[in-house]
């Protein structure tokens, strides 16, 4: 009987070890806002989705005028050009290209049903390349695509 406890013991043991270390583990993991890496005894703290969103924003804010111009340079029927700041939004390119975009939409001309969006690459640093921007939605007015 008593082999029998000792045996039960050096079984269940390791099974209540790995079981509390799974969920210490899973517990480290509950924080995706923040990812803690270290090198050597310094801790790096990587930015969230979100700051990074809103740093690139602010950028393309700053560079708004060469996506204007792209913009206007798509068609001469393209006067002026409105960006809506608040539909901007970070994607990545799918399964085909794995890579991150900002992607820009707006108006045209002030017509409340036109629309374009421009997808602006980041690079692996997250900065974007405002010289690989392409559209993304083509310049259209009510749904229909303008020369």
């Amino acid at each position: 009987m008593k082999r029998r406890v000792e045996l039960f013991l050096i079984i269940l043991l390791p099974i209540l070890g790995l079981l509390l270390l799974g969920g210490k583990i899973m517990n480290l993991n509950k924080r995706p806002d923040q990812k803690v890496t270290s090198s050597s005894s310094k801790k790096v703290v990587q930015k969230s989705k979100e700051e990074i969103k809103k740093e690139q924003i602010a950028f393309l804010k700053e560079h708004e005028r060469e996506i204007v111009d792209y913009v206007k340079a798509q068609s001469p029927k393209v006067e002026s050009v409105q960006i809506d700041w608040d539909e901007t939004q970070m994607s990545d390119g799918g399964l085909t290209t794995p890579e991150y975009y900002m992607n820009v939409f707006g108006r045209i001309n002030h017509i409340e049903n036109s629309g374009w969006g421009v997808d602006i690459p980041m690079n692996e640093n997250g900065t974007v390349n405002l010289k690989n921007m392409t559209m993304g939605d083509f310049i259209s007015i009510d749904g229909v695509p303008i020369p």
